[in-house]
């Protein structure tokens, strides 16, 4: 499908049918669905099209499907059907953010009217973000993996690159860091945007099945299998699929794995028919396959085949600099997400999660935030009160760090009302951005528009 998509999703078969039908008399292209959860898979930052979704369904209802849909991208339209009348839903809807709330019975010239306007605006959002970019200001990328410190540049330069080609791509990093986070970048980001993103667990898939799931099956492949079914890897032809930590898959089916990276076809249980497979792998790990690969746990082959393009997403520990700005865009988005009034950081707690270990990574720290919006204790989720550092002198520089990054991120770079509200000589300012990894850029583009 080359114009705007609509996604469809209502339980009802009549009621999807009809209502499919009656919008392309108007001239719009429908895909239905019979259940929310496969459209997660096709909406994402590049996404140029709008939700209609009943609300009240078996499964995930249409206000889960909506924070979901948020969660991957506030500004993709979502329109929510009802049949009954409830005052009170519409309203939780409209707080949510939902586009616009329907009950029914409607005409199909209404809807296809509030759906063209939708898709007017969601062109709008997609030319202003790529003009952004052109201009050099925040892009998709960058909102989604902030941060002026040089790994995180070179983490994004590296990105771009990887993600205009169809190369199958490792991602590592530590637990918490982002990893899926990265791997949902290099989908949107590719000429595969509009087509499925499957995540698959490895270290979740059920053992006596997990052929079935990724290869699918044929009728009467095993006791039980009354009809053929699709599996996960032709489920997502056309599009990427991400393997999460795949050092955890078995290591007999690493090498049906690896025949299906070098040949690009799979065979379903219980036949003998090859199927082509157009897709893009994306695998991640926390651990250190090399490792794995001495120990025996990891095929070398396989190893070597997926090394061929490799992003290693850091640590909060290896980008410390950029913990106050990240922490206060969380503490905004959960603001926006809990639908709360904005929240003020005070400077001594900034300076405590400046200075605070944060062994769950970027996970962590959205966490804490998160209490923080909600008005719970802020302290490490592992119960201790440590805070990082251990010495007066660096729990002083921890607290004069936080201080500093909050006024440069309130006045958004401009040096003067910083100096000038800490009580300091220019001169002196600029020696402690220094010696705290601070600068003015920094702080000027990070919350540029964005924050």
């Amino acid at each position: 499908m080359t114009g705007p998509r609509i996604l469809l999703i209502d339980d009802e078969e009549e009621m999807r049918r009809s209502s499919a039908q009656a919008l392309e008399l108007f001239g719009l292209e429908v895909d239905t669905f019979a259940s929310a959860e496969p459209v997660l898979e096709l909406v994402g930052f590049a996404f140029d099209g709008v939700v209609v979704s009943d609300i009240r369904m078996p499964g995930m209802d249409g206000m889960t499907l909506l924070q979901r849909i948020r969660e991957v991208d506030p500004e993709v339209p979502v329109i929510l059907v009802t049949g009954h009348a409830d005052v009170q839903l519409a309203v939780s809807a409209m707080r949510a953010g939902v586009y616009d709330f329907l009950e029914k019975p409607f005409t199909a010239q209404h809807l296809a009217g509030i759906i063209r306007r939708a898709m007017d605006r969601r062109s709008l959002v997609l030319e202003n973000r790529r003009l952004r970019a052109v201009a050099g200001k925040r892009d998709d990328i960058e909102a989604r993996l902030p941060g002026r410190t040089q790994v995180m540049v070179d983490l994004r330069y590296r990105l771009r690159a990887i993600g205009a080609t169809d190369a199958d791509t490792l991602i590592i990093g530590e637990t918490g860091v982002g990893k899926e986070v990265v791997a949902r970048a290099l989908h949107d980001i590719s000429a595969r945007a509009n087509r499925p993103f499957i995540a698959i667990n490895c270290a979740a898939l059920p053992e006596n099945l997990i052929e079935s799931e990724l290869f699918g099956h044929e009728a009467g492949a095993f006791p039980g299998a009354l009809r053929p079914r699709y599996g996960k890897f032709e489920h997502g032809r056309g599009g990427t699929i991400l393997l999460d930590e795949i050092g955890s898959m078995p290591f007999d089916l690493q090498a049906k794995f690896l025949r299906v990276l070098q040949e690009r076809v799979i065979t379903r249980l219980g036949s003998n028919e090859p199927v082509p497979l157009d897709v893009r792998f994306v695998a991640t790990s926390k651990v250190d396959l090399e490792a794995e690969v001495a120990a025996g746990r990891f095929r070398a082959d396989l190893f070597y085949r997926l090394n061929v393009a490799t992003l290693h997403v850091p640590a909060l520990a290896q980008r410390r600099a950029d913990i106050p700005l990240l922490f206060l865009q969380l503490v905004r988005e959960a603001a926006a997400r809990y639908v709360r009034n904005d929240v003020e950081v005070p400077p001594e707690l900034m300076a405590e999660i400046a200075g605070r270990s944060w062994p769950g990574n970027v996970r962590e720290l959205r966490n804490s935030a998160d209490r923080l919006v909600l008005g719970l204790d802020t302290s490490p989720e592992d119960g201790s009160s440590q805070t990082g550092p251990h010495r007066l002198a660096d729990k002083v520089a921890a607290y004069e760090r936080g201080l500093i990054a909050t006024a440069l991120a309130a006045h958004r770079g401009s040096l003067k009302p910083v100096y000038e509200q800490l009580g300091v000589s220019r001169k002196t300012l600029y020696e402690k951005m220094q010696k705290y990894g601070l600068d003015k850029n920094i702080s000027a583009t990070a919350f540029q528009d964005d924050l």
